[in-house]
């Protein structure tokens, strides 16, 4: 994704919001599926999900995704579910963009591998998906896909702390993400 500021300052942190479920079409929610993120910080939020500002270590939380982990195994625990952003530090880089998740299936074996030059992941687990119509008839519930969306902190623009998303003219905002998918 790329976007150039015409002739002044501009925000810019575009994020692709697609749903994933790796079992397939209309079988079931994302709980038994593992996760491993790429991020040893997370951006808390406050009673409204906005991000205080605050970066805060994940180890020993629920929000522990360092190593492979099931995606319900912590999940009653963070409220209704994952909606947070993760400060992506720790994965390893390949062709200059960072591993910033490892999303298996383990009943088909599929793997998702999302490499990209953004700074943070929101990791939202379809909390307020409910009773959604979709192809052949199917109808998606609570935790039925993931979104693992690569960009600039959510209120990045009002914490001087988070990496700055603003475009100057001149520049360009430049976004990529690479999607690899296997077999384990």
């Amino acid at each position: 994704m790329e976007a150039v500021p015409e002739n002044k300052p501009t925000p810019v942190s575009l994020a692709q919001h697609t749903y994933w479920n790796l079992a397939g079409h209309n079988s079931g929610t994302i709980l038994d599926h593992s996760a491993q993120i790429y991020a040893k910080h997370i951006t808390p939020v406050d009673q409204t999900q906005i991000p205080t500002g605050e970066i805060k270590p994940v180890e020993g939380t629920p929000f522990d995704f360092t190593s492979e982990k099931k995606i319900g195994t912590s999940i009653h625990e963070v409220g209704i579910g994952y909606d947070h952003n993760y400060v992506l530090d720790c994965g390893e880089e390949k062709s200059g963009l960072k591993h910033a998740v490892k999303l298996k299936d383990p009943f088909s074996s599929r793997v998702l591998d999302l490499w990209t030059n953004a700074p943070g992941l929101q990791f939202y687990t379809a909390n307020y998906v409910n009773g959604i119509v979709g192809k052949g008839g199917a109808v998606y519930g609570k935790h039925g896909a993931v979104c693992l969306e690569t960009q600039g902190f959510p209120n990045a623009i009002n914490e001087p702390n988070f990496p700055s998303i603003v475009v100057q003219p001149g520049g360009k905002y430049q976004h990529s993400m690479v999607y690899e998918f296997s077999v384990e």
